[in-house]
């Protein structure tokens, strides 16, 4: 425990009851939770009845590792998962009292807006089922089924939405299938109505550590309140004032509700910051502390006073874009060894802002990463592969055998198949399960009928084999024999006009398979030299819906980072320059027609404090140096509209003497800097 200050051993140290760990911007919270960890093993709680649950699959590996780190071998035995995966993990379990196979499907968004299309009858438009796609999460985050969505809907369009959810429902019921939020919503349907299950899970974990508490939803609360039961043995880890997700459901409620459903909650705050200096934390003080207080609680640091924050006013989006890169490369020039690209951020409210950045950073030949850019999974050629995974372990997913069955097409075609799903819903059938219907030869051509009836061969054939598939190599060479046995490489090249981009598609299918073949031999844990234990293909393949990158530690590379502030939350850099921060980009302002946000969040305030809230979250990710630009204009459209300083320049209460950053005289210090660099090497002899 040696190194943590007087706030962080309490918290540690707080192991009898309920506890809220007000955590604020870096002040420690992993490593409180991870000591806290040591802590309950040190006073008899055994490891595998400690649950720490956090929000992303990256910030589960590293506080894994950091847990190694302190516990040893001990720390394989503790749960450190996502909500989502402790969902899966109690669905799979007991998920049979709700009328669901151990072996169902997870549907990413493009099967829920596809099956959505396909409840409104197919006319619908992407845009739509998107839409309504995002209503029903709301809702289901709410914890509200179809049934309780028609019942309180305000007007018809809610109403017709209600009606699309509970036909949505009936199809994922048949499919044997959940999409996210069910991951959530059925555990805790599951130990609301099911009091065996409820004792078995509050038996089972001791103690639950909740990460970003502030980020929890309405049903992640009832699921926590169902787990720790009136024991209420856990230590909730959030910072009020980084509350960030509103649009997607999280609520602070859940910070007003803790008090009041846990009357003993002892409240313990972390208010010692350890990453940035007084003159950034002063500005982020002041920003937020024009918001009302749930716990009132102001960051200090021991780092120094440090560089000013500086405010740069610009032209236009190209001049704020050509001043970050004459910032980034003064910094350079102005230290002996020049920072490293890494160190630099640039972040924004919205993914578009990015590309002034991006033309900026290359004609400086600056290295770049545009930071939450499209996912392994998204990509066509892995989305196929994992079809055939789903229909492995589930064969009434209607979704993953309509694309399986397509990826390489096999002499099925649109008439074949749209036949077949007439006779499956006719029969109460899936599609995979009517393939052995002794009537199906009735109502297919022979030709499509032996496609169907092969396919279905080599599926059941698969699963066998992958069920019984161990360790890295068996899995390597039976997933090298697949994709041969269905050609599935000569499939890339024959959907592809260039062979470079078909290429490029076969290497992420090997370097997909590799990554499979890797979770089947056990992998070892970076820094720990702990590995897990070996598993089926068939097991790692039910996890990969979970997963949202090829790898849960992204490679870090010497690159300048581009990045929104929502996907910077939890990151810090040396340096920070936050970019358009003008009124109604930040805070933003809703164009009127953007009914779906506004319906979210539709009191004006709120939302103002939730944008002041992510303006707080972008000033605490520097650690040394801070600059916030604004345009006095930018484009919208094909126009170029007048802008104002967004209102949160002023709330940071600058020294105006130090504040504005004068680039002639930044200009100044470079020349100064090549000048002296010049002389050294004239001076130097050969």
């Amino acid at each position: 425990m040696s190194g943590l200050n007087l706030a962080q051993l309490q918290a540690v140290h707080y192991t009898e009851g309920p506890c809220l760990v007000l955590a604020g911007a870096g002040s420690g919270k992993t490593r409180v939770i991870t000591h806290k960890i040591a802590r309950l093993i040190e006073t008899g709680l055994a490891p595998r009845r400690i649950a720490a649950i956090t929000f992303t699959n990256k910030a589960a590996a590293e506080m894994r590792e950091r847990a190694a780190g302190l516990i040893g071998r001990q720390a394989k035995d503790v749960l450190v998962c996502t909500f989502h995966a402790l969902g899966v993990r109690m669905v799979r379990e007991d998920g049979h009292v709700l009328g669901l196979k151990p072996s169902f499907s997870i549907l990413d968004q493009d099967d829920v807006t596809g099956i959505l299309k396909d409840c409104a009858g197919g006319t619908t438009d992407l845009a739509t089922a998107r839409q309504w796609q995002w209503t029903i999460s709301n809702w289901k985050n709410q914890g509200w089924d179809a049934r309780k969505a028609l019942a309180i809907a305000k007007d018809d369009h809610e109403r017709s939405i209600a009606l699309i959810m509970q036909r949505y429902e009936e199809r994922l019921s048949a499919y044997q299938s959940v999409d996210f939020d069910d991951l959530i919503g059925m555990p805790m349907r599951l130990l609301r109505h099911h009091p065996e299950v409820r004792e078995k899970w509050q038996r089972l974990l001791g103690h639950v550590l909740v990460d970003e508490y502030q980020d929890t939803n309405a049903t992640q609360y009832e699921l926590l309140k169902y787990l720790v039961g009136e024991r209420a043995r856990f230590t909730a880890v959030g910072d009020d004032d980084q509350s960030i997700y509103g649009w997607r459901g999280a609520t602070l409620d859940n910070l007003k509700k803790l008090p009041q459903d846990f009357p003993q909650l002892k409240v313990i705050k972390l208010e010692q910051n350890y990453r940035s200096t007084s003159a950034i934390l002063r500005a982020a003080n002041n920003v937020i502390g024009l918001n009302p207080k749930l716990f009132p609680k102001t960051l200090f640091s021991e780092l120094g006073e440090g560089e000013p924050v500086r405010v740069v006013d610009c032209d236009n989006e190209e001049h704020e874009a050509e001043r970050a890169v004459a910032r980034i490369q003064g910094l350079r020039a102005a230290s002996n060894p020049p920072p490293a690209w890494k160190d630099f951020a640039i972040l924004y409210r919205a993914n578009h802002q990015a590309k002034p950045f991006e033309k900026a950073l290359r004609k400086a030949n600056i290295p770049y990463k545009v930071s939450g850019g499209t996912s392994f999974f998204d990509r066509a050629e892995i989305k196929d592969l994992c079809a055939w995974f789903r229909l492995w372990i589930n064969n009434d997913d209607d979704p993953a055998f309509l694309r399986a069955v397509t990826s390489p097409r096999r002499g099925v075609g649109h008439t074949t198949l749209g036949a077949l799903g007439e006779f499956a819903t006719q029969h109460k059938q899936s599609m995979f399960g009517a393939l052995f219907n002794a009537m199906l030869p009735a109502v297919i051509p022979k030709r499509g009928l032996e496609g169907l009836l092969e396919f279905g061969r080599t599926i059941n054939d698969l699963e066998h084999r992958a069920r019984h598939t161990h360790g890295a190599e068996n899995a390597r060479a039976f997933l090298a024999d697949w994709l041969k046995e269905i050609g599935y490489e000569q499939h890339l090249y024959d959907g592809e006009d260039s062979e470079k981009v078909a290429a490029a598609r076969w290497s992420n299918v090997l370097e997909f398979c590799d990554w499979m073949a890797q979770r089947a031999g056990g992998q070892v844990e970076e820094g720990t030299g702990l590995q897990s234990e070996t598993k089926s293909l068939l097991e790692v393949a039910q996890t990969i819906a979970l997963l949202s990158t090829i790898s849960e530690r992204e490679q870090e590379q010497d690159m300048v980072v581009l990045s929104t502030l929502h996907a910077s939350k939890g990151l810090e850099w040396p340096h920070v320059i936050l970019a358009g921060v003008t009124e109604g980009m930040l805070p933003f302002k809703l164009d009127d027609d953007e009914g779906r946000q506004q319906k979210v969040a539709d009191d004006v305030a709120a939302r103002l404090q939730e944008e002041r809230r992510l303006m707080y979250v972008g000033i605490t990710r520097a650690q040394r140096t801070l600059a916030v630009s604004w345009t006095k204009k930018r484009k919208k459209g094909r126009e170029m509209v007048a802008c104002q300083p967004s209102r949160f320049i002023a709330e940071m209460k600058l020294d105006a003497a130090t504040a504005r950053e004068n680039p002639r005289d930044k200009l100044r210090q470079l020349r100064e800097e090549f000048a002296r660099k010049a002389q050294a090497a004239a001076a130097t002899p050969d």
